[in-house]
C-alpha cells in the first residue's frame, strides 16, 4: 500500500514569523549573513563561506558570467550554467576568475597598426576605455603601449588615424615587473596618480593590468567573494552524463565549487558522479547535489559525499513538474523535513551539510522565512533574471519593460540531461516554460534592499545572525483570510491611472 503523509505540504506564503524579543542590539547593521556554502566538520570552518545566503540558479536564463561577478561582488555567488558545451562553460568561468583578480588579464587589446576606428569598435564590443596596445594585438604580446579615452577626441580625428600616432607608448609608461605584489601595484598606483598599471615578463610581454577603480570597487562592495587570490568565487553547474570531460575543464578553469544540475537527486545516477568526483579528487573538488524534498532523500546525497544538498521539485516560477507529472512537495514543508534531517546527521556523524532552498520564492519575505525555517542559503532564478546583469533580453511588451526567462525543461533550453533518466538524448515532454519578468533594474540596488528588508526582520525575531535565527524563530501557519488581511484591503489605492479598491 503507498505511504500517505499525514499533513499536507505547506508553501511560504502559508507561514507568518512571530516577533520576538528584540535587543538595543538587534540593528540592521549588526547583522551578518555569513553562511557556509559546503560541508565542515565539527569545530572546523568551512572551505566556502557565502557572506550573503544567495546564489544564482544554474539556468541559461539566468546564470552567465556577467551576473557572476555582479553577485560576487555583494556577498554571493553564481552557478554558470551547463547546458552549453564543455568549452564555453569553461571559459565563463575563466572570465569570472580573471575580471576581477586585482591582476587583470586583459580582454581589450589592439595592435598599433590597427585605427581609431578599430578602438571605438573595440571599445563598444568590451565597455573597456583602457586598450592595450601589443605587437600582436594579443593578451599577452609585447608592449607596445595603451589607449585611454584621454588619448584621442573623435571630433577632431581621422578614424583612419593609426593607433601608434595617438597612444602613450610604453616608453611614457610607468610599468610593474611580474613579481610585483598586488600591495605593491596598488601603491605604485597611488604614488604615481596612476589610472592603470600594465605588469609585464622580462621580455616585455605583457601580464595582467592592475586598475585603480579595481581598488575602490572593493570599498563600495564591502562584502564582496573572493578566494585566497583576490578573484571573484564562481560556481558551475554539471550533469549525470559527461561528468568525466566537464568537470576536469571546469576545475582547470577554476570553478570554486560544482553542483549537479538535476530535476530531482535521489539517484543512483548521482551516487555514480559523486562516487567519480571523490574517487579523482577526493575533498578538493566542492559538488552540491539535488534536488530532493525529503529527509530520506537529503541523507542519501549526504552519504554519497555532497559538499550542499539542494531541496525543492516543482515549485519555481517557471517549473511544471507537479503538473506534468504530478511529483514535487510544497516548499516550506519540504524544508522543514530536511533541515531537520540535516541537524540529525550533524548530530551523529559530526559533518554540518548545508541545505541549499532551490524554488518557492515569490516575494523578498519569502526568503526570510526559508531561512528561518533552516536554509543555509538560497538558489534563486526569476529572482535573478529581473536584472540587468541576466543574459537575456530586455523588451518591451504592452508598455512595460521585461525580461525573458525561461526554464531548463523548456524545449527553448533543451536541457535534457538535468531530467535524463537513462533513456534517450532528448526531452519527451517539457517540464518548464518559456516566459517573461518583469525588468528591475541593477543587481546591487535590488540585492540591497531585499537584504535591507532580510536584516530588519530577523532583528524583529530578536536575531543577528543566521544561525539565532533558526534557534529563535516562532513561526506559524496562517489562514486564506489573514493572508488577504496581510495586504492592503478596505482601502481606496492610489494610482496614476485609476482608483483601485482593495478588498
Amino acid at each position: 500500500m503507498a505511504f500517505y503523509y499525514d499533513e499536507p505540504a505547506h508553501t511560504f506564503s502559508e507561514y507568518l514569523l512571530v516577533p520576538g524579543y528584540s535587543s538595543s542590539e538587534c540593528i540592521p547593521d549588526n547583522v551578518t549573513l555569513v553562511t557556509p556554502l559546503v560541508k565542515f566538520k565539527k569545530g572546523e570552518e568551512p572551505a566556502i563561506s557565502l557572506n550573503i545566503p544567495m546564489v544564482s540558479a544554474i539556468m541559461q536564463s539566468v546564470s552567465n558570467d556577467k551576473l557572476a561577478v555582479a553577485l560576487s561582488r555583494e556577498g554571493g555567488c553564481s552557478f554558470i550554467y551547463g547546458s552549453q558545451t564543455i568549452e564555453d562553460e569553461a571559459q565563463m568561468v575563466r572570465n569570472v576568475k580573471s575580471h576581477r583578480a586585482g591582476f587583470v588579464v586583459s580582454d581589450s587589446n589592439i595592435t598599433p597598426d590597427s585605427t581609431l576606428k578599430d578602438v571605438l569598435a573595440l571599445k563598444e564590443k568590451t565597455g573597456h576605455s583602457t586598450v592595450a596596445v601589443t605587437s600582436d594585438g594579443t593578451v599577452n604580446g609585447k608592449m607596445e603601449g595603451i589607449v585611454t579615452s584621454r588619448d584621442y577626441r573623435v571630433s577632431r580625428m581621422d578614424l583612419d588615424t593609426k593607433v601608434r600616432d595617438f597612444m602613450t607608448p610604453i616608453s611614457k609608461l610607468i610599468v610593474g615587473k611580474k613579481d610585483t605584489t598586488l600591495q605593491q601595484a596598488n601603491d605604485i598606483i597611488w604614488d604615481n596618480k596612476l589610472n592603470t598599471l600594465p605588469i609585464i615578463d622580462d621580455d616585455g610581454r605583457l601580464l595582467y593590468m592592475v586598475f585603480r577603480k579595481d581598488y575602490v570597487s572593493h570599498k563600495e562592495y564591502p562584502l564582496e567573494l573572493l578566494d585566497d587570490k583576490k578573484r571573484h568565487v564562481v560556481g558551475a553547474g554539471i550533469n549525470t552524463r559527461d561528468y568525466a570531460e566537464r568537470i576536469p575543464a571546469l576545475v582547470e578553469a577554476g570553478a570554486d565549487v560544482l553542483c549537479i544540475d538535476s530535476s530531482e537527486g535521489f539517484s543512483e545516477w548521482q551516487k555514480i558522479t559523486l562516487k567519480w568526483i571523490r574517487d579523482h579528487y577526493g575533498d578538493k573538488v566542492k559538488v552540491g547535489a539535488g534536488n530532493v524534498v525529503d529527509a530520506e532523500g537529503f541523507r542519501f546525497l549526504a552519504d554519497c559525499g555532497a559538499d550542499f544538498v539542494k531541496v525543492g521539485i516543482g515549485g519555481g516560477s517557471i517549473c511544471i513538474t507537479r503538473e506534468t507529472k504530478g511529483i514535487g512537495r510544497g516548499q516550506a514543508t519540504a524544508l522543514i523535513d530536511v533541515c531537520k534531517a540535516r541537524d540529525e546527521y550533524f548530530k551523529e556523524t559530526g559533518v554540518y551539510v548545508p541545505v541549499c532552498s532551490d524554488g518557492g520564492i515569490v516575494y523578498d519575505y519569502h526568503m526570510t522565512l526559508a531561512l528561518a525555517m533552516g536554509a543555509d542559503f538560497l538558489m534563486l532564478g526569476r529572482y535573478f533574471a529581473r536584472f540587468d546583469e541576466s543574459p537575456t533580453n530586455k523588451v518591451n511588451v504592452n508598455g512595460s519593460y521585461m525580461k525573458e526567462y525561461w526554464g531548463e525543461g523548456s524545449n527553448r533550453a533543451r536541457n535534457w540531461q538535468r531530467y535524463d533518466m537513462g533513456g534517450s538524448q532528448k526531452l519527451s515532454f517539457e517540464e518548464g516554460v518559456d516566459s517573461y519578468v518583469p525588468y528591475a533594474g541593477s543587481l546591487k540596488d535590488n540585492v540591497n534592499l531585499t537584504l535591507a528588508k532580510i536584516r530588519s526582520t530577523m532583528c524583529n525575531c530578536g536575531a543577528l545572525n543566521l544561525g539565532e535565527l533558526r534557534d529563535k524563530a516562532k513561526l506559524t501557519l496562517v489562514s486564506a483570510t489573514s493572508i488577504v488581511e496581510g495586504g492592503a484591503h478596505d482601502v481606496l489605492l492610489k494610482d496614476n491611472t485609476a482608483a483601485t479598491y482593495a478588498k
